[in-house]
């Protein structure tokens, strides 16, 4: 999951103008280790229980990818209040709601109700996790080697997740799994809280918030025009199209993959521990973001990724297939997942780079809203499409299906990085 320089400087030279003071650095670690996490806990136990609730593959995937509506329309919002009020305070509002309402969920039990928890709830914990992307942004004005360390962390709590989820779920069902969300909501909570307020993260543009008002939190137009006309640079447009693409993995995952694993008699555990490999994996990969900066062009090093990424998840029920016994069946699924988050793991800084190093530090906020927005219409699209292909056709063919559009588009993106010329983001 490069610093500023004269501008001629290539992304992997660039050098910090000073070395982020080390108790906020470690803050945005600790959020970065509780804020993806907490998206992850959510995410883990829907699938669970709307299974439990004998909802269908269509339902299942709706409830993943309606969590998302919220963040689509409003991640260029909230990234713009963030610049403008500061990072902590708009996180904190994020996590009340998202663990105030996390006991709600076993108390609900028809899809429509759960739906519109889903997109609530969905929303919070992505607002909140787009202020950790900022607030390491900020700080660290985009180098990718604290980027990558801060990735680090976010996946630590990630591979955590599933697991403790996993267990919890197969120890007492939909109560105490529902709880987890909560106390680990607190406990976010409560890092935003001590977490040291610097002028980076408390207004970019004067070292000030503005003050709060209606008028002030309303949506304005000529945020989302100008968020949107960060695309006009190559790298950050080829950037946001790689993230759709690489989101999309993620979509599958977190639908129709659960429901295959549950037709191969998989327990929540063992689920969870697929869900943890690739975020173990992820961590590593993250690690090596400063180094894959110097490894060429970063465009190709995005689409190749992604490619890579895409055929991990969609080969899965040939995986299933060609293998003579469960065992080899669980071997080649864990070294798939291992596979995929190695190499999104190595993307996701220089991803993360190369868009703040298109920006100035007082657009930071709008440049994640812009990236929440991209990731959260694939994450939007793709579990619902998915869940209904499952039901028309199969499960396992839902997997070939999705996969080879996925990879035409793919082919689509390579040809583009080929026709496109390189050009250096800008500070």
């Amino acid at each position: 999951m490069t610093d500023d320089a004269p501008p001629s400087a290539p992304p992997s030279a660039r050098k910090p103008d000073r070395t982020p003071d080390r108790r906020t650095l470690w803050s945005a670690y600790a959020v970065g280790l509780f804020g993806m996490g907490y998206i992850d806990v959510f995410g883990f136990l829907i699938p669970l229980y709307a299974i439990s609730l004998k909802m269908s593959a269509t339902e299942v995937g709706m409830l993943v990818g309606f969590r998302t509506v919220l963040t689509l329309l409003f991640s260029i919002h909230i990234g713009t209040l963030m610049d403008r009020f500061g990072t902590l305070r708009v996180m904190k509002a994020c996590t009340l709601v998202a663990l105030v309402l996390a006991p709600v969920y076993p108390l609900t039990q028809n899809f429509w109700g759960l739906l519109a928890l889903q997109m609530l709830v969905g929303g919070a914990v992505s607002f909140g996790w787009a202020g950790g992307q900022t607030l390491i942004a900020q700080i660290t004005r985009g180098d990718a080697e604290y980027i990558g360390r801060f990735s680090f962390a976010s996946r630590i709590g990630t591979c955590a997740a599933p697991l403790v989820a996993g267990a919890i779920w197969d120890f007492g069902g939909a109560w105490p799994g529902y709880l987890l969300c909560f106390g680990w909501g607190a406990v976010l909570f409560l890092t935003l809280v001590v977490a040291p307020v610097t002028a980076e993260v408390r207004g970019t543009e004067t070292g000030t918030a503005e003050r709060l008002s209606i008028r002030s939190v309303m949506p304005r137009l000529d945020d989302y025009v100008r968020s949107f006309a960060m695309m006009a640079a190559p790298i950050v447009a080829i950037s946001m199209a790689v993230m759709f693409m690489r989101n999309s993995t993620s979509g599958i995952q977190n639908a129709v993959y659960v429901v295959y694993m549950e037709e191969l008699s998989l327990t929540g555990f063992m689920i969870g521990v697929l869900f943890s490999v690739i975020e173990g994996a992820t961590a590593l990969g993250s690690l090596l973001g400063g180094r894959a900066m110097r490894l060429g062009d970063p465009r190709w090093t995005l689409v190749n990724g992604t490619t890579i990424a895409i055929l991990a998840i969609v080969l899965t029920p040939v995986f299933v297939w060609v293998s003579p016994t469960m065992g080899v069946i669980v071997f080649l699924l864990i070294a798939a997942q291992f596979a995929r988050g190695l190499v999104q793991g190595l993307t996701q800084p220089v991803m993360f780079s190369v868009q703040s190093h298109a920006v100035s530090a007082a657009e930071q906020g709008a440049m994640v809203g812009l990236r929440q927005t991209i990731n959260r219409a694939s994450a939007m699209l793709v579990p619902p499409i998915m869940g209904l292909i499952a039901d028309i056709w199969g499960t396992a063919e839902s997997f070939l299906i999705l996969g080879a559009v996925l990879l035409a588009m793919c082919g689509m993106m390579m040809f583009w990085v080929y026709k496109t010329p390189s050009t250096e983001p800008k500070d």
